[in-house]
């Protein structure tokens, strides 16, 4: 009992510390654009004459492969000319992490403007690197929605948690006002296939064309909004020893042999050849960014500016399928009750997600789970992805250890085989309600085509369907080469993991989720 109140008494003491700290004020704080006059770059006049082919639309491409999605980052990174302006919402300090932090260092140092924009939430760790970085010529690197004490995070979420518990989940990379690469990834090593743990399936789109200056002039909303903090107004510049270690721990990474044979399977891609040779296949089309107002994230944007409620127009109305993946799916009662009744009206309604075993927030299939009967009663198909399964080229892409584990985390729509999206949009009420969210809406049956095809080719082989008994009960039927096989209880879960979802069932945070 001691023990125990003792460590209350150091929260408490804690709490009553950390209650003086309050984020600084914006006064210095310079508001700057997106460069205008970009054209005679290089990215844009590789772009002029593609983009006059097709007036009004803008290129799209698929980045489907964690390592052309790494290799088209630091490809732009390494031929940007006039900015680099870099929004994300995770960005890891591990191999890939390091390896684009020094990018965007030495594009600084060439005279390249960046603008470097992080939701704080996951910068623990990241400080002195930050503001290493932002003390880098012609480099500026903003916190959005920060905490205020940099050393006592949890203490300081509970006592604003109000404000903390709403995220900028955002994610683009654009260079030269020219190109620009949105969708689910964030910045680190499980999402671009060299991580030895969990591999994040995911999709991104690289675009060219006018949509992205749409991208950049969302970015420069967030960038100056009042959620929006110079770094170096939180955080003390590197003294000489802080900074030295950051350079140190910078060259063991980047230079670890592991880190090597990653960065030499990269360059030897078929990608890379492409787009170094510009013959990378795009796609033409009529491409909209739908993004959040900043202000979410302080509760002040309009009720009906934001993403949820823009985006089923853009999308339309489902007249014969709907497919979704979802790697969060947690529909609230309203949403569920559609989706079950697509199908009454003729509409096919497929919906992948993360099986129990392959998911990393229990809670969030805890959240999910509730809705599985509704929906299967509607007619809707219910995916859920396995942890592991067989793929190919599987030697190249088992990551820096040797994994092959897998779990989803693409955010993407398909509609009646015409439109699809693709972004950091996940079903579920914590992007709908707390946290800023973007993504693309894309006209364009041929992408529409490709996804519902590899939605399709996905379900055969890599995730479980789940189904309802006459009685109501679930079960799951698993693929295999020898016929199918049916699973009563959560495949591949432990008795643990389906003891929490129970239990994290019974508890009313769906609203967190």
């Amino acid at each position: 009992m001691r023990p125990l109140i003792n460590t209350l008494c150091r929260l408490a003491a804690f709490s009553l510390l950390i209650g003086c700290a309050a984020l600084p004020p914006q006064d210095g704080r310079i508001a700057s654009r997106a460069l205008a006059g970009t054209d005679a770059t290089l990215i844009g006049k590789a772009v002029a004459p593609l983009a006059a082919a097709h007036p009004g639309l803008s290129g799209v491409h698929l980045l489907a492969d964690g390592r052309d999605a790494f290799a088209a980052r630091m490809m732009m990174a390494d031929k940007a000319e006039r900015s680099l302006d870099v929004q994300y919402y995770i960005w890891r300090s591990d191999s890939t992490g390091t390896l684009l932090f020094d990018a965007l260092r030495a594009a600084g140092a060439r005279g390249v403007r960046v603008r470097l924009l992080l939701d704080d939430n996951n910068t623990a760790g990241l400080d002195a690197a930050l503001a290493l970085l932002a003390a880098q010529p012609n480099v500026e690197v903003r916190l959005f929605n920060p905490y205020a004490s940099r050393s006592a995070r949890l203490l300081g979420m509970l006592q604003d948690f109000q404000r903390l518990n709403r995220r900028m989940h955002n994610k683009s990379f654009t260079v030269d006002a020219q190109a620009t690469i949105v969708g689910g990834r964030n910045i680190g090593d499980e999402y671009f296939d060299a991580a030895g743990d969990v591999l994040f399936t995911d999709l991104d789109i690289l675009a060219v064309g006018p949509v992205v200056a749409a991208v950049e002039q969302d970015f420069d909303r967030y960038w100056n909004s009042d959620s929006a903090y110079p770094v170096q107004s939180l955080v003390a510049a590197p003294d000489a020893d802080s900074a030295a270690e950051v350079r140190r721990q910078g060259r063991l990474q980047a230079g670890a042999p592991a880190t090597q044979a990653y960065l030499a399977d990269v360059r030897a891609s078929r990608f890379v050849a492409a787009l170094t040779g510009q013959t990378l296949p795009l796609e033409w089309a009529k491409v909209a960014l739908v993004s959040d107002d900043p202000a979410k994230a302080l509760d002040r944007a309009a009720p009906a500016s934001g993403l949820v409620q823009r985006l089923p127009a853009l999308l339309g109305q489902p007249l014969r399928q709907l497919d979704l993946v979802s790697p969060y799916f947690v529909p609230n009662q309203a949403w569920s009750g559609r989706f079950a009744a697509l199908p009454g009206s003729g509409v096919q309604v497929r919906i992948l997600t993360n099986a129990l075993e392959a998911t990393d927030v229990l809670a969030v299939h805890a959240g999910y789970a509730k809705s599985r009967q509704t929906l299967l009663r509607g007619g809707v198909r219910l995916f859920e992805l396995k942890r592991n399964w067989r793929r190919p080229g599987v030697a190249r892409h088992t990551g820096i250890s040797g994994s092959s584990m897998s779990s989803l985390h693409t955010k993407a729509f398909e509609v009646d085989l015409e439109r699809v999206f693709v972004g950091s949009f996940n079903l579920d009420p914590r992007s709908a309600e707390l946290n800023t969210e973007m993504g693309f809406v894309i006209d364009s049956p041929a992408l529409a085509h490709s996804m519902a095809a590899v939605m399709g080719a996905t379900m055969i082989e890599r995730a479980y369907e789940v189904r309802l008994t006459p009685d109501g009960a679930l079960y799951w039927i698993e693929p295999g080469p020898d016929g199918e096989v049916r699973h009563d209880v959560e495949p591949g879960a432990s008795l643990w993991q389906r003891g929490m979802v129970k239990f994290m069932s019974l508890l009313p945070i769906d609203w967190l989720l």
